[in-house]
């Protein structure tokens, strides 16, 4: 619990038995005097094909399994699994962030903010953390959100934290690559109240990138956020138009 906030954590994860038990112990470590600040943890194994289920619940988390491959089905698994909470936070289980960054997200929240997006653009990465690949789709991804709604993004990255009665409200649907901007945009048709921070340590991950480390994460990575944008762009979800035609 964080400031009378209900926390809990929801961890995409699939064949990171090397870093998934730090990620969660690490985080589940975390205090706010006296309380831990995480009040349900879930990881969702999307199909690994070694120990990485069995390191996340010998750590401490809750295990939920989903064998159809995905970033967005992965979450929208362990979303469906966890307890009832105020606040939802994301992180990958490759253990690319420092969990005590965590704390800027939620205060973030408990500020006022709906969406908290932890900003490796606005931070520092280490050398190589992202690939060009990834930079220059964030940059292009950024820019199109900046031109279509006029709504300054700096990253489209996993380490975030939503409220959780605004997930509810914006209804994610995307089970692949598409999630996070599709998290951003949601919440911009929302008029949420949206939130970049600065994550200012932005590890190498261990292992090889799912995305960043074959040509094939790279091409759907990119058909998936440049689908996601077009489709919201030109069909705007029926709660958003009735929800701004009330306001």
């Amino acid at each position: 619990m964080y400031k009378n906030l209900r926390v809990g954590a929801v961890v995409p994860a699939r064949d990171e038995e090397d870093n998934i038990g730090a990620v969660v112990r690490e985080l589940l470590a975390l205090r706010d005097g006296e309380q831990r600040l995480m009040d349900d943890f879930v990881v969702c194994d999307n199909g690994s094909t070694d120990d990485t289920a069995q390191r996340a619940r010998m750590a401490g988390a809750r295990v939920v399994c989903q064998e159809s491959p995905g970033y967005g089905i992965a979450c929208l698994t362990a979303i469906d699994a966890l307890e009832e909470v105020d606040v939802v936070l994301f992180t990958d289980g490759d253990g690319s962030f420092d969990a005590r960054q965590s704390l800027g997200l939620l205060a973030a929240i408990a500020a006022g903010a709906d969406l908290v997006v932890g900003s490796r653009a606005l931070g520092r990465m280490e050398p190589d953390a992202l690939s060009l690949a990834q930079r220059g789709g964030n940059r292009l991804a950024s820019l199109l959100i900046r031109l279509l709604w006029a709504r300054r993004v700096t990253d489209l990255g996993p380490y975030r934290a939503i409220r959780a009665d605004a997930l509810r409200l914006i209804d994610m649907r995307d089970t692949a690559y598409g999630w996070t901007i599709e998290m951003q945009i949601k919440a911009i048709q929302c008029n949420l109240r949206i939130v970049e921070v600065p994550v200012d340590t932005y590890r190498r991950r261990f292992g090889k990138s799912k995305v960043g480390g074959t040509l094939r994460g790279v091409m759907g990575a990119g058909a998936g956020i440049l689908s996601t944008i077009a489709k919201l762009r030109c069909r705007p979800p029926a709660w958003c138009c009735q929800r701004k035609s009330n306001e």
